[in-house]
């Protein structure tokens, strides 16, 4: 067997190989006959067809299997001695395979690329100061006040502006499709962001009732689900509920549990909103550092790594359409195109990726077991399960790795801000 490796950029690689005719010819013969087995041929008995018959009749299968059988050998050998490290499965271009000659191909693959760093001690960056305002605890009250609202049943009248209403909603296209249904659904009469057709259809209903409502929905509308479409609507009301907002005093703090008084749930929440915001001012201080790292550094990126921020990004923007209940099929982007335009992003991305990476290697930094243990139960607190099962669900999952990758990044991160020059901005 001849190789001949080549750089054909600071990234991609290539092996180029010839392989003896008598060892093609040997592979191609284990092929012919593996096929004879299991041919079933008129004129010929189960498992007895010759060979030549089977080279003959199923010639481009035999010669595609022998080559590829050739290739997953050979090629992995030869990286793995030569002790290189692909992104990705080589690309195996410019093959040739005939009998009686010897086989020829080039295995194409990228790596990552050496890496001249800049300083990234002393890097510059602007920090705020986490504040929170009486008026940012004012409207976290309020949240939990509205979280905590009571719905007392109405009777005696109709649907007024402003009550609740429990009704089931079914809805169809105009112009024809798919419908759909929404049992038990809680609507306020003329709250914000409804159709002004659905408060009229709505106001006067009595439980029991049903009504018909066509509401037709601006090309502008912020839901791509509705935007530009007219749907007919059968809404049949079950009850009718009036929305009692507790008031902002002791009482209020008692009833959730933890409190004596407004001031302490107030200081409560005054507390973790600072958190909250020193760890936005904590994230936007590193992306500002990681930024400025990727600017002054210089080196070519792998094609793969881009292809696979790009994805990535596709694939989490279709999620969120999802998420809202659009079908990413139906939603009319052009996904090919919108990928695309993140490519600009994602090579900064994988750049960033790489950088992280080496200097996480040139300073030695690791993810401990006792961290990720840590973060694993987290992960379980926040989802309700056991440590042990969470950690059995990324493990099948895959993404356990992926959960250590991301704190030892984390901890770069950590080292690049507190050796950075910072700045109140």
């Amino acid at each position: 067997m001849k190789v001949e490796f080549s750089e054909e950029t600071s990234v991609r690689k290539a092996l180029a190989f010839e392989i003896e005719s008598a060892v093609v010819e040997k592979e191609i013969e284990a092929r012919a006959r593996e096929y004879a087995r299991k041919a079933k041929l008129p004129g010929f008995r189960p498992g007895k067809v010759p060979a030549e018959v089977i080279k003959r009749r199923f010639r481009s299968q035999v010669l595609e299997d022998a080559a590829e059988s050739i290739i997953n050998r050979v090629v992995f050998d030869e990286i793995q001695g030569r002790g290189l490290k692909p992104l990705a499965s080589p690309r195996v271009t410019d093959l040739k395979i005939d009998e009686n000659q010897p086989m020829t191909f080039r295995a194409v693959f990228e790596t990552l690329p050496l890496v001249d760093l800049p300083d990234y001690r002393g890097l510059p960056a602007g920090a705020r100061e986490p504040k929170v305002e009486d008026a940012d605890v004012d409207k976290e009250i309020d949240r939990l006040r509205e979280e905590n609202a009571r719905f007392d049943p109405v009777e005696g009248r109709s649907a007024a502006q402003g009550d609740f209403v429990l009704l089931d909603l079914a809805w169809r296209p105009v112009d024809g499709g798919k419908g759909g249904r929404d049992e038990n659904a809680l609507i306020e009469v003329g709250g914000e962001g409804n159709h002004p057709k659905l408060r009229e259809a709505l106001i006067g209903m009595n439980p029991g009732e049903t009504r018909q409502a066509r509401l037709d929905y601006p090309a502008d509308h912020p839901s791509e689900r509705l935007a530009g479409k007219s749907l007919d609507y059968t809404l049949t009301l079950k009850s009718i509920k009036s929305k009692l907002v507790p008031a902002a005093d002791d009482e209020f703090a008692k009833d959730l549990g933890e409190f004596e008084t407004l001031a302490a749930l107030r200081e409560h929440a005054r507390k973790q909103l600072e958190a909250a915001e020193s760890r936005r001012v904590d994230r936007e201080i590193k992306n500002e550092l990681l930024a400025t790292l990727v600017e002054r550094a210089s080196f070519e990126v792998p094609e793969s790594l881009v292809e696979r921020h790009m994805t990535a990004r596709a694939e989490s923007t279709a999620r969120g359409l999802a998420y809202q209940g659009i079908d990413p099929s139906k939603a009319g982007v052009d996904w090919k195109r919108y990928r695309e335009s993140q490519r600009e992003d994602a090579v900064k991305s994988a750049k960033a990726d790489i950088l992280l990476d080496e200097i996480a290697r040139r300073e030695g930094i690791e993810t401990q077991p006792a961290e990720l243990d840590a973060e694993v139960a987290r992960y379980a607190q926040r989802l309700g399960r056991s440590p042990v099962a969470m950690r059995q669900q990324l493990e099948k999952e895959g993404d356990l790795a992926a959960l250590s990758a991301r704190i030892r990044e984390e901890k770069t991160l950590d080292l690049l801000k507190a050796n950075a020059r910072l700045t109140s901005k």
